[in-house]
């Protein structure tokens, strides 16, 4: 019957729920629990020391849940530190870097690649700390582009002013001449119409998300807990640590499916 205890995700807000999404697409018999700290957003400017605590106050929520497997669905938190999260579970723990890692080194052609993130993620140096440990022989450009996550969040990702936000973002990235670009935030998929149209048909995106749920996949093989049943009642839950109404209705809009959410008063601010 596999196992039926659920993949357990969780960000800053919304942004996770590209890798909920593409989990629903490539692991249709799987269970989620989503959490999304919409009190504390963003995680991008905050010290990582803070995001850290609040990562251990919510990995300590969701290991309450019936759960499997955790899923850090949100590149600040991954970027300040897995290695600490995992000290805290004995549950696999992914994060959402080193997966667009492998999809970028497998897909350029001239070497050069791209990576766009939030100021957090991108100061943390994590994805260059990763790609020197991987493939140090391939040149990467890095571009914080903290305003994407503020659209994405308030609904205004198609507009005309992020796609002149998104301009003036990727200018750089567009003469340095790279040909593959990871969208290093899990919001940013959300975009993705916006930034392949300034960055033209011959750049590759990569998907953290997509990326994500692949390796989540392959994990999960190993390990042998992968539901191979059914899926019986509800498949999701939701929890937000801010209010639950403007989460659902843009969650329920990204997801293509009505979703409740119950907020979680966290104890950190």
């Amino acid at each position: 019957m596999g196992d039926n205890k659920a993949i357990a995700l969780f960000d800053s807000g919304v942004g996770g729920l590209t890798v909920v999404k593409e989990i629903f697409n490539q692991l249709p018999a799987e269970k989620i629990i989503y959490f999304g700290d919409t009190a504390r957003f963003p995680y991008g400017p905050r010290p990582q020391k803070q995001v850290r605590g609040f990562v251990f106050e919510i990995m300590d929520f969701l290991q309450t849940q019936d759960i499997k497997t955790l899923i850090v669905a949100c590149n600040s938190a991954t970027a300040a530190g897995l290695e600490h999260y995992r000290e805290r579970t004995d549950l696999p723990l992914l994060g959402v870097i080193e997966p667009g890692i492998r999809a970028a080194l497998a897909r350029t052609r001239n070497g050069k690649v791209g990576v766009i993130g939030t100021q957090g993620t991108i100061e943390s140096g994590a994805y260059g700390a990763a790609f020197r440990r991987i493939a140090p022989d391939l040149k990467l450009y890095s571009q914080a582009c903290p305003l994407f996550v503020l659209l994405v969040e308030n609904d205004l990702a198609g507009t005309p002013e992020a796609r002149q936000v998104a301009r003036v973002y990727l200018s750089p990235l567009k003469d340095a001449g790279i040909d593959t670009l990871i969208l290093g935030c899990t919001h940013y998929p959300l975009m993705a119409d916006v930034i392949q149209g300034v960055m033209g048909p011959d750049v590759t995106l990569i998907s953290s998300a997509e990326e994500t749920a692949r390796e989540t996949r392959e994990v999960m093989e190993k390990k042998q807990i992968l539901n191979s049943s059914a899926v019986n009642g509800c498949r999701s839950r939701f929890f937000v640590s801010g209010p639950a109404g403007v989460f659902q209705e843009l969650a329920s809009k990204l997801l293509g499916e009505s979703i409740r959410a119950y907020q979680i008063i966290l104890n950190q601010q």
